[in-house]
């Protein structure tokens, strides 16, 4: 085995199987590192949003993974009598991603379609039963020492970079000596996974019962598969909430024990929680090993993947042409900021549904004129980093269209940035230092163009917008500036 890649992850979940596409796309060697000597068969993850369905496009998988999928109508929350408190719904309607707003999914299928996927990549090797146990984090690479769980063989690989996607207990974290930091939520659920046996009238999207006496959710996922979580309560034993007579009695109100088989039942520690350091030298942690928030949102491994999203670019391009500071810099500056507002929502959403019923989950809350109150999905900002913040139109979303019935425009700029002019522009000693793609190349930019009411609009390939400008001088501004940190 070569014992030098470009790129070493640790952590074969839906954060890392997503970083290994995105680079093993842009044909870097990478060898995934993963303790486990299979993949975990039961559900974990059930939701993400039309930004990472963006994502699972970008890598090539959206088309096999979205039969396993289906569209998420959104959440109601309800009091003990199952009045409607609130109201969170999430139309079938294509967003500026092209994709719907909210779906639902069965963690081990995402995870298969994916592990398949990266065997068609010849500089992509995987091993299982890794134990990482140690992280030499050098000048110029990255020295990583494991022992096989069953021969108990020792084995050093090495790598210019190494991201740690080995979740909250990770040794790549340790390794940086990054420490988590306690947002202020903390609560002992119990999560239960069950399938039916056969169809039941259960409501088809989530519910968040918050309930004084025993807060609870309930989880419309796919296929028959349906999932409760419900909160433990002070001192009570948490042996005899998992046992099978302690969750028929709880789920007597929707389900009888000959309706229903129980796949998987667990007791989480709802954490919210952020790590001070994302990076230090060559390694990087994401996901899980970063950042712990609760599950009311389903926004969990949506951060790990816009995590890798950010970063993966940037390594990319320091792997094809030089190391670059700056560059790397800027990932936990704009990841940083965007996650803890997904916590701090969420963990206020925790708080709705523990019976607190404060209204000031977000400042997307609105009163209905039936005086009913309805929320809508937050967008966090990116947070500050490559780009000017002058530019309103720096971080917001790029919108996404077809070029063709199976080509999107997102495949001309997945691994380097590009710059969408207008025909007003004459970019001749630009050619050489960036993709250019004019108005005139495609119908629908002349049309983003107006929107953002700008002239030029540098893209990066996260589908974030860099920047925009207005007029030539402008330009001569971006050739100085942005375009130094690609080339």
């Amino acid at each position: 085995m070569n014992n030098f890649f470009d790129v070493i992850i640790i952590g074969f979940g839906p954060t890392g199987g997503t970083l290994a596409s995105l680079l093993a796309k842009s044909n870097l060697s990478v060898l995934m590192l993963e303790k486990e000597k299979s993949l975990y068969p039961l559900p974990r993850a059930v939701h993400f949003d039309d930004e990472i369905m963006r994502v699972f496009e970008t890598i090539g998988i959206k088309e096999k993974f979205r039969k396993y999928t289906i569209i998420n109508k959104g959440t109601k929350f309800v009091d003990e009598n199952n009045n409607v408190l609130l109201d969170w719904p999430r139309p079938k309607e294509v967003t500026e991603n092209g994709c719907y707003p909210s779906y639902r999914f069965h963690q081990p299928d995402f995870e298969r379609v994916v592990r398949h996927h990266l065997k068609s990549y010849k500089k992509f090797k995987s091993i299982q039963n890794a134990n990482v146990t140690k992280i030499k984090n050098l000048k110029d690479f990255v020295e990583v020492s494991f022992q096989d769980t069953e021969t108990l063989k020792s084995k050093i690989v090495k790598s210019k970079y190494l991201i740690g996607c080995d979740g909250a207990n990770s040794i790549t974290r340790q390794s940086i000596n990054s420490k988590f930091k306690n947002l202020g939520f903390t609560q002992k659920w119990a999560v239960i996974d069950l399938i039916l046996k056969k169809n039941k009238n259960l409501p088809d999207r989530t519910i968040q019962y918050s309930n004084p006496k025993r807060p609870a959710t309930y989880c419309r996922n796919v296929g028959k598969r349906r999932r409760w979580e419900f909160a433990l309560k002070k001192n009570e034993n948490e042996k005899k909430v998992v046992t099978d007579d302690f969750i028929w009695k709880f789920l007597k109100p929707w389900l009888k024990p000959t309706e229903a088989i129980i796949e998987r039942k667990a007791i989480y520690t709802f954490q919210s929680a952020i790590a001070n350091k994302w990076q230090k030298g060559r390694v990087f942690i994401a996901g899980d090993a970063a950042h712990l928030m609760p599950p009311f949102m389903g926004q969990g491994m949506c951060a790990g993947v816009r995590d890798v999203s950010n970063l993966s670019w940037k390594i990319i391009h320091c792997v094809k042409k030089t190391h670059n500071e700056i560059l790397l810099n800027s990932y936990q500056k704009e990841r940083f900021s965007n996650v803890k507002e997904y916590i701090e929502t969420t963990m206020k959403m925790g708080e709705f549904i523990n019976a607190v019923r404060s209204y000031k989950i977000s400042n997307t809350v609105f009163d209905q004129s039936d005086g009913s109150k309805s929320m809508k999905s937050i967008k966090p900002e990116l947070g500050p980093g490559l780009g000017s913040k002058s530019d309103k139109n720096r971080g917001r979303i790029f919108p996404k269209f077809n070029i063709s019935k199976s080509k999107s425009f997102d495949e001309l700029f997945s691994f380097e940035p590009i710059l969408v002019v207008s025909k007003k522009l004459k970019l001749k000693k630009m050619s050489n230092k960036i993709k250019i793609v004019k108005e005139s190349s495609y119908k629908e930019l002349s049309k983003i163009l107006k929107t953002f009411n700008a002239d030029a609009i540098l893209v990066r390939p996260d589908r974030f917008i860099l920047q925009t400008f207005k007029k030539k001088n402008s330009l001569d501004n971006l050739i100085k500036n942005n375009l130094k940190n690609f080339n």
